[in-house]
């Protein structure tokens, strides 16, 4: 069995690996990617554990991991692949089912942060009967810096200055560097960075996308064409930038009038804060256009993504997908929905708020009197100092007392 590593640039997955392998082969090498492609049984023949670093660059390796895994289906572990992006569409590589499992690493969530000691388990929420308890200090300014410092294990701890820069750099080198080393022309660098920076600005709303590109082009007679922005958008999905929640609809009790639009979310609420220029002051007074009327503010959204992204990694944990529920008119809207295999789900919503009242948690109410048994708890996710339950039967958990 091999072992895929799969994410953006910066969460980890070479340092991960590394710390695993024997051998390391980096085809982002050119020697490296020649000798490679000269000769693919190169990684068989490889010391092991034997990690491919951005394997995708080549794709005929991953095939050639494959059939080394039929020859020794007993050796587990033997390859691990890292890869920044997906492979280019219109390549056909085998799937890799049952010889490769494939796992999405993101930036640290809060609790990898050591922001606050956990004390209300995702999993245990879904598995019913979660304990509710627990306090921190941890305020809404706090939340702020980690917002700004982001969760790149290579970037957080920099003093502020060249922590900007390193963020800069970071979106810089996807747009001049990134694609284009993954088979991407980008004729229009600038626009395309404004279309990035526009959909960072959307950053947990449902905008559509024909107004994140006029927002982006705004005063520019020269707009690029509708297809070749959904291109690009594409290819940083690829790359794991862009992050969206797609959206969410049961299976087993269907609800009526839901919207299939995702939300927007990049793969850190630090590239967009960073793309917006909104410091942390700015974002505590409320400065920065609101991208949806449920996050209430521009730091409200940027909080959501915060929350989507710590949750994502612990619903990773328990083999969860992760999605968002809202009707087409809007009434009714659920941030984060967590869904496991047997169908039964944990909903959530995110609050920019140290305390919770009942206009807080009516969607929460309605959605399991929609669904009954199959919604195993329903959460609020504050900035309040108190972990606890409601008399309604909604707990509410502050985002840093949340961990898998």
């Amino acid at each position: 069995m091999a072992i895929a590593l799969e994410g953006a640039k910066g969460v980890g997955k070479t340092a991960t690996a590394s710390r695993r392998a024997k051998t390391v082969l980096t085809i982002s090498d050119p020697r490296t990617r020649e000798a490679v492609r000269g000769n693919y049984d190169l990684v068989a023949q490889a010391t092991p554990p034997v990690l491919i670093d951005e394997w995708q660059l080549e794709p005929q390796v991953w095939d050639r991991v494959r059939t080394a895994v039929d020859d020794a289906p007993r050796e587990y572990g033997r390859f691990l692949l890292a890869g920044s992006a997906d492979v280019a569409p219109g390549t056909r590589i085998h799937s890799g089912a049952g010889r490769i499992v494939r796992l999405l690493m993101r930036p640290m969530s809060l609790a990898e942060r050591n922001f606050e000691i956990p004390t209300v388990s995702l999993k245990q929420l879904h598995a019913g009967g979660a304990a509710i308890e627990g306090s921190t200090k941890r305020a809404v300014h706090d939340y702020v810096g980690e917002i700004l410092r982001s969760g790149f294990p290579g970037i957080r701890d920099a003093p502020d200055r060249f922590r900007d820069r390193q963020l800069d750099g970071y979106l810089d080198r996807i747009v001049d560097r990134d694609l284009q080393e993954n088979g991407v022309t980008v004729r229009r660098p600038s626009a395309l960075m404004s279309w990035l920076k526009a959909y960072g600005a959307a950053s947990a709303s449902t905008t559509e996308y024909t107004k994140i590109l006029n927002a982006a082009t705004a005063g520019d007679p020269d707009k690029p064409a509708r297809a070749t922005v959904d291109g690009y958008r594409e290819h940083l999905k690829r790359l794991f930038i862009l992050d969206p929640v797609e959206a969410w609809t049961p299976a087993l009790a269907p609800l009526k009038r839901l919207t299939v639009s995702p939300k927007h979310h990049l793969v850190d609420p630090a590239l967009a804060a960073r793309m917006v220029g909104i410091g942390a002051q700015g974002l505590l007074l409320g400065e920065g256009a609101v991208p949806s009327p449920s996050a209430g503010t521009w730091l409200g959204a940027l909080f959501e993504s915060l929350a989507v992204q710590s949750v994502r990694t612990y619903a990773e944990a328990m083999d969860a997908r992760v999605g968002h529920l809202r009707t087409k008119n809007g009434d009714r809207e659920v941030d984060i929905i967590v869904e496991t295999n047997d169908r039964r789900v944990v909903a959530l919503e995110v609050k920019l708020s140290d305390t919770i009242n009942d206009s807080d948690v009516k969607h929460l109410l309605w959605l399991k009197e929609q669904m009954g048994e199959l919604v195993q708890d329903a959460v609020v996710i504050n900035t309040g100092p108190y972990a606890y339950r409601r008399r309604d039967g909604i707990a509410v958990v502050p985002l840093a007392l949340l961990g898998p």
